[in-house]
């Protein structure tokens, strides 16, 4: 059984991507508290837009940004060869280990800390003065940890659902234009279900945390939701070339006819 496991290659492809897409979807939430501005780390200055009547906006986006869109990635090539219902379970497969993993960081946050705890991380081979200097930054080095570990349920709520139901639109899209140009225009196919997808989970995420959870006006909603699948856009567009270079991988690994039978046989689940 486990030698049959081991050697299949389909099933070893189906692990890889698996292993990748869980973990990128665990660490965007997790580094998506901090949000950075993308002007300032490119070394530009800030633009200035307009948008609802919300003015002065730039693009201050949630680090998770940078992993998210290689979930998209990796939706598409799992979508193209092991269909909906691989896509489906592990989407729900990831809630449910973002889920625990939050609830998880709940508890770290109510443990009582050592004493020691917040100076431990100190190294005694530092000078007296430079110790200070940092023990007095890190006085309260538990509520640091309660603030970054600690995301508001309503953020996770919004994320959650965002990522639900922007997977089941790629999904859907993407067969879609698969059952209208079978195996041509691959770029059509992943990037237009991801642009499509995205589109959709930049405005739901805002709505369900910001709106609901926050009182945000709709205008600021809107404005930010804007700013934030401009990015992703661009992003989607600049990674169709790693979509046709990962399609030409798995297809070299797989062998033509079981790459074949793998897309055929996920199209028919459809």
């Amino acid at each position: 059984m486990i030698d049959n496991i081991v050697n299949n290659k389909a099933i070893k492809l189906f692990i890889l991507m698996a292993g990748f897409f869980v973990a990128n979807a665990l660490i965007a939430e997790f580094i998506g508290v901090k949000i950075f501005s993308l002007e300032h780390s490119l070394g530009i200055e800030p633009l200035s837009l307009s948008l609802f009547g919300v003015d002065n906006l730039s693009f201050n986006l949630t680090a998770g940004v940078l992993l998210w869109p290689f979930v998209f990635v990796l939706t598409d090539l799992i979508n193209e060869y092991y269909g909906q219902r691989g896509v489906k379970l592990l989407s729900y497969l990831t809630v449910g280990l973002i889920l625990y993993a939050f609830a998880m960081f709940y508890v770290g946050i109510e443990l009582t800390p050592a004493d020691f705890w917040p100076q431990s991380h100190i190294s005694p081979a530092l000078p007296s003065a430079e110790q200070q200097a940092i023990a007095s930054k890190v006085s309260d080095y538990d509520y640091a940890y309660r603030l970054v570990f600690g995301q508001g349920l309503w953020i996770i709520i919004g994320s959650l659902v965002a990522f639900l139901i922007g997977q089941i639109i790629d999904v859907a899209v993407f067969h879609r234009i698969k059952a209208s140009t079978g195996e041509r225009l691959i770029w059509l196919r992943a990037t237009g279900s991801t642009l499509v997808s995205q589109f959709i989970d930049s405005f739901v995420v805002l709505f369900v945390a910001f709106y609901l959870g926050a009182d945000w006006g709709l205008s600021l909603v809107l404005a930010i939701g804007v700013v934030n699948y401009l990015y992703k856009f661009t992003m989607a567009i600049a990674l169709t070339p790693v979509i046709y270079a990962a399609h030409y991988t798995i297809d070299r690994y797989l062998g033509e006819p079981l790459a074949t039978e793998m897309k055929i046989a996920a199209q028919r689940q459809n």
